[in-house]
């Protein structure tokens, strides 16, 4: 995240008054409101701006020049994209703007409804908690995490798996073998120990 005196001197060498002036003091400001940099990050990235800017990638822009890792730039864009499509008067409404959960919240949401797990009926079950009551961020985190797991991750296919057994059982084969205070017999056990695990890469 941008801030201190990163910011400060980014601040000074960039037109006052420019958009640019004002995404990077959305990013200064990121923790107090993040639907701001938010909403100018998704315009940066689909006008393509930080080309002009000089920045090879919008995520180079990101890191350079907000100091922001190129997960939360993701996350940020998409969370604002949920709310585009559910919420779109709070975005016109600063009221209701200033109660709107954390980007990591609506991160959730947003992922449940790519992999399938949230339609308008659920979502509507859900949006009291989120806007009508107030809830630690982590704790409706936590319920919403739970309402709509992420699947578990796929095994690596298997061949991947043993040619990275097979090399660390090679590696140890070669340390054991040499080293003094190890047995010849218990090295030897190693290497062929290396050579079976080999061949089932084969």
């Amino acid at each position: 995240m941008a801030g201190g005196a990163a910011a400060e001197k980014m601040m000074d060498a960039i037109p006052a008054g420019s958009f640019r002036a004002d995404v990077l003091e959305s990013a200064r400001r990121f923790k107090a409101s993040w639907l701001d940099l938010a909403r100018h990050l998704v315009r940066v990235r689909g006008e393509g701006i930080w080309q002009e800017w000089g920045y090879a990638t919008f995520e180079a822009y990101c890191a350079r020049e907000l100091r922001i890792k190129k997960a939360t730039a993701q996350k940020l864009v998409q969370s604002y994209g949920f709310l585009e499509k559910h919420e779109p008067e709070v975005l016109e409404d600063e009221d209701r703007a200033r109660k709107t959960p954390s980007f990591e919240v609506i991160e959730v949401l947003s992922k449940a409804e790519e992999r399938g797990q949230l339609d308008d009926q659920t979502y509507r079950e859900v949006r009291e908690k989120l806007w009508e009551q107030p809830v630690a961020p982590a704790e409706i985190k936590r319920e919403l995490a739970k309402r709509f797991p992420e699947p578990e991750p796929e095994e690596p296919p298997v061949d991947l798996t043993v040619k990275r057994l097979a090399a660390q059982a090679r590696k140890l084969a070669r340390d054991l073998s040499g080293c003094g205070k190890i047995p010849r017999a218990v090295a030897e056990r190693a290497a062929a120990l290396a050579e079976d695990v080999e061949e089932l890469c084969r």
